[in-house]
């Protein structure tokens, strides 16, 4: 039988847990417990016969008729938290024999819930979710996935600009800015949400009569099973250069991470971008998985325009005729087979007409033959891909030019720096630090390339977390000098702290003629310090610097300074 539960409204959107879908089926815990029995051992330890309507990861989320997943933890097992899903009415734990024991030991009453036990957890709950929301079963809903190290934030807003704004879709949108649901915004903390959450939005979204959603798909969602369950009509790859090391170690394991995207069980077809050897290693990855006839190459020449190879078919697709429109650039894709699509963008930077192609050419190779002429048309004059991204290469003033951007790795910080420069004598100024417990490899190298790329150099503080930042900075600076002194552009390079201040400094250093550019935070509105979080928007301070300057911001932005002095 089915039950429905409160439909939520755009206005009740409070954060990704509030959503699940308005009409729930029961399962009875049998039922879940064959179907997932070909994933991994699991059994069904006692049984309440209380159908499930829901499941959660989190004690307290957790609602009348939920399954709740109790899983190990690196601190604490979930199971600890089992009292809390008994006392909100659960109706199954999910848990290993550890937290069936840890349950037994803290004499939870346990009688009105069946317990399943599994040893290996993780892989059993997305498809779980998937079962008990039914997202599988959302036909009209066509799911788009995005990964890569860079650029997978901008390429989701533009696909998903396209897809709505070129083809009519009623569109969702699932990354690490926000979640979006037909245009009704949801806070989002990571870049993929949990499984739980994953599979509950889209068949809310499904349900509401969406027709596409394109999310972000990080190495860790696929690690960490976020997304398992889930089958991608087109994934796309936009490059892999270094970044979470902390977590994979090796490029090679980041590398195998990234690649079980593009297998038969997560995505249909794939567009890789092949401007290097990991983009070539990885169409050949992925031909290899879902068949050749079904990995579409790109070649971008990194934004800058490409050849496409003596052997190109229709399979094949480059950038061509690169130019500079505005602040953004206008372009051409080409196939193999002598198909032609032009496209503009008003974003800046090259590494933008990289991602630009890749959202192209997913909505191009999904659209039908009618839908292509406006399709065409709203690629040729730039509406379609040019959404307003948060934090990703936004323009808070013009004179001087100063740019909030998230890039905090040695490749997205080389890109951003390279789209700065601009005809004339203007300098270039840069103002960025480094997460604390993340990939200390990284430090001095994007001090290096800093020194290389800017006039003045402004190292301050990222997110230290229970890092102490002062060391973190001072590993960045030295990287910084060290290019300095074999001869790097920087002629100036300071160590300031807090943030704010040196973002300060930044503007009072700066000319009308100047480049700004503040990376590494991009949309975040707090900084955390050893657990605290401290609340910190750089595009706020930046604007607010460049008007007590005596400089003038952007509409936005000065309309932001002004409700923050309200505010205060």
């Amino acid at each position: 039988m089915s039950m429905e539960s409160e439909h939520l409204t755009p206005g009740a959107f409070e954060d990704v847990q509030s959503l699940r879908p308005g009409i729930v089926r029961e399962h009875s815990p049998a039922s879940i417990v064959r179907a997932l029995s070909a994933l991994s051992e699991i059994h069904l330890e006692r049984d309440s016969a209380r159908p499930m309507t829901g499941i959660s990861m989190d004690s307290r989320a957790v609602r009348a008729g939920d399954l709740y997943v109790a899983l190990p933890g690196a601190k604490v097992h979930g199971a600890s938290f089992a009292q809390a899903a008994v006392d909100a009415q659960a109706s199954a734990i999910l848990t290993d024999r550890a937290g069936y024991e840890l349950m037994q030991q803290r004499g939870i009453d346990l009688s009105e819930c069946s317990i399943l036990l599994a040893e290996d957890i993780r892989p059993l709950v997305g498809p779980a979710a998937a079962l008990m929301y039914g997202s599988a079963g959302q036909d009209t809903l066509t799911p788009f996935a995005v990964t890569g190290t860079n650029g997978k934030t901008t390429t989701t807003y533009m696909l998903e600009s396209v897809l709505r704004r070129a083809l009519g879709y009623r569109t969702g949108l699932v990354g690490t800015i926000q979640i979006l649901v037909d245009g009704a915004s949801v806070p989002s903390t990571m870049t993929t949400p949990e499984s739980v959450h994953v599979h509950s939005l889209l068949s809310l979204m499904g349900e509401r009569g969406l027709d596409a959603v394109a999310m972000e798909v990080s190495s860790h969602a696929i690690d960490y099973h976020r997304v398992d369950g889930v089958k991608y009509r087109f994934a796309g790859f936009t490059n892999l250069t270094q970044d979470h090391l902390d977590l994979h170690g090796t490029m090679e394991d980041y590398f195998a991470s990234k690649a079980q995207l593009f297998t038969p069980s997560r995505c249909q077809q794939a567009v890789i971008t092949v401007d290097d050897s990991w983009g070539e290693r990885m169409a050949d990855t992925a031909a290899s998985q879902l068949g050749e006839q079904n990995v579409y190459r790109l070649y971008t020449g990194r934004g800058a325009g490409a050849v496409l190879p003596a052997n190109a078919s229709e399979l094949h697709w480059a950038v061509v005729d690169v130019e500079r429109e505005g602040l953004g650039h206008r372009f051409a894709l080409v196939s193999g087979s002598g198909e032609r699509v032009e496209c503009l963008t008003f974003l800046p930077a090259d590494f933008n007409v990289s991602n630009a192609a890749l959202a192209a050419l997913l909505a191009y190779l999904h659209a039908d033959e009618a839908q292509r002429p406006a399709l065409r048309a709203a690629l040729a004059d730039g509406s379609a891909l040019t959404p307003v991204v948060p934090g990703r290469m936004q323009l808070i003033s013009t004179a001087p030019h100063a740019i909030v951007d998230f890039a905090h790795n040695p490749d997205g910080l080389t890109r951003a720096l390279e789209a700065m420069d601009r005809p004339g004598a203007g300098r270039v100024i840069i103002v960025f630090g480094a997460t604390g417990e993340r990939d200390q490899l990284k430090r001095p190298i994007m001090g290096e390339i800093a020194a290389r790329h800017a006039d003045i150099v402004v190292v301050t503080d990222d997110d230290p977390h229970g890092e102490d930042p002062a060391p973190i900075r001072e590993q960045v600076v030295a990287g910084a000098q060290a290019a300095q002194a074999a001869g790097a552009r920087a002629a100036e390079i300071l160590n300031i702290s807090p943030r704010e201040d040196a973002i300060a400094q930044a503007v009072r250093l700066a000319g009308a003629a100047d480049s700004i550019l503040i990376a590494g935070r991009g949309h975040e509105t707090v900084q955390e310090v050893d657990g605290t979080n401290i609340a910190l928007d750089d595009r706020l301070e930046t604007a607010r610097a460049l008007l007590t300057s005596g400089y003038s911001v952007l509409p936005d932005y000065a309309a932001m300074v002004e409700a923050a002095e309200k505010k205060n």
